[in-house]
């Protein structure tokens, strides 16, 4: 049998939790790059000349465009020139563009810093996934992004404070500073330690056709499409809270000061979940709970719509359901997302792109309308957010021809039986 200790020994490769912590720590330089700026919104504002408050959720939304508009871009050169040398050009594009955000004199030139910030952070993205699936199968796949998305997670319960933290000792600016720093500080650790995992088999060229082929079979497999979709419109409600909890937080239950404490507790069980979902994925199967999960989204999403409707929403309230109906994505992205890529594995890179795209792009411009719904209160935001988790819950349906849970039982397989480290 491969023993992954070993071999990862003779190669000095990490193990699999510094393997498990460096995705992580490379995704999250989404999450702290967008989080962050949260409490900095209204300094931004004021310092850039944007009186309009909804105009301000364009520096968070122009991230996420820029996300999604490169995913199609990295994704075949990794798949053609490995995916370490990609990472490394994508990590310093990231950071040279962290820092013009830092020195931009306007908010035009700010939200197109942003854009290309979000661009150049695509990479990490599409590389994680395409190298958890590189090294990683089925369940045990799911384990290991359920693993990446709880340390994950801890971004956005630190972000939002260590933003507030800068903002004591200095202006806005020197946030980003920070996230350069950050960037640097992973492009470091990446380029020393995570080796090339790009089975030479599965090396493509960058011909149009074989290109185009790629983005055909990923756009044609049904299990692919589907979950790619139902993926895209949930990923429009973590959108639409990211982009509307600051407005929320201050201008309907007038506690600016607890914008910190509130992010906590929406995404501490959001990791804890994540983890619990690392657990119990091998045991019961990646439909069973990533079925489960959006089952449990769209039914908590429902609830707080009406609550809200129907009462007057205390800040205590608005949290705790928030909190659960994101444990519940937390169930459904990483199970989602590896049903998505579970039949893609000759052509990991293009698929995870080509699904990044959808889910970025898609999630992003349904959050961004969902945002600019804003009215003073969170009924638009509920609605909306409630209205992702039905649309999702029928995309999954669909897909799997209205059999939900239906695989069988499978022998649960550990993470260190399924590494594969090439060559």
């Amino acid at each position: 049998m491969f023993d992954p200790a070993t071999y990862s020994l003779k190669r000095g490769l990490p193990g699999t939790r510094e393997t498990v912590a460096m995705l992580a720590g490379l995704m999250a330089l989404n999450a702290f790059a967008i989080d962050a700026m949260l409490p900095a919104l209204p300094d931004i504002g004021a310092d850039l000349g944007v009186a309009d408050h909804n105009r301000r959720q364009l520096v968070v939304v122009a991230y996420f465009f820029g996300f999604g508009m490169t995913q199609l871009v990295w994704g075949p050169l990794a798949d053609r020139f490995g995916r370490k040398p990609i990472l490394v050009v994508g990590i310093v594009l990231y950071t040279f563009f962290a820092l013009l955000c830092g020195i931009a004199g306007s908010f035009e030139l700010l939200i197109a810093s942003r854009v290309a910030m979000g661009a150049s952070a695509a990479v990490t993205r599409v590389l994680v996934v395409a190298v958890v699936r590189d090294l990683f199968d089925g369940e045990a796949m799911a384990r290991i992004m359920s693993l990446v998305f709880m340390v994950f997670m801890v971004v956005p319960v630190l972000a939002p404070s260590v933003g507030q933290l800068i903002l004591l000792f200095a202006p806005w600016r020197a946030i980003f500073v920070v996230l350069a720093a950050y960037g640097l500080a992973m492009l470091l650790w990446s380029w020393l330690r995570l080796p090339e995992t790009l089975h030479p088999e599965y090396r493509r060229s960058l011909r149009f056709g074989e290109i185009g082929s790629g983005i055909r079979d990923t756009l044609t497999e049904r299990q692919s499409l589907g979950y790619t979709m139902a993926l895209a419109v949930v990923f429009g409600g973590l959108t639409a809270y990211i982009a509307s909890v600051q407005q929320i937080v201050f201008d309907v239950f007038k506690s600016p000061k607890a914008i910190g404490l509130v992010f906590a507790a929406v995404a501490a069980p959001m990791s804890l979940a994540s983890w619990y979902n690392s657990k119990i994925v091998t045991r019961f199967g990646l439909r069973h709970v990533g079925h489960l999960g959006v089952i449990a989204f769209a039914g908590v999403t429902l609830l707080h719509a009406v609550l809200a409707a129907s009462v007057a929403e205390p800040l205590w309230l608005f949290v705790l359901l928030q909190g659960l109906a994101m444990s519940a994505f937390a169930f459904t992205s990483a199970n989602l997302s590896t049903l998505a890529m579970e039949h893609m594995a000759p052509i990991a890179g293009t698929a995870s792109s080509v699904q990044g795209v959808i889910g970025t792009m898609g999630g992003a411009g349904i959050g961004l309308v969902i945002g600019q719904a804003f009215d003073g209160t969170q009924l638009p935001f509920l609605i909306g957010i409630a209205i992702c988790g039905v649309v999702s819950l029928l995309l999954v349906v669909i897909t799997e021809k209205g059999r939900l849970m239906r695989e069988p039982r499978q022998p649960a397989i550990t993470v260190e039986e399924q590494i594969q480290f090439p060559d």
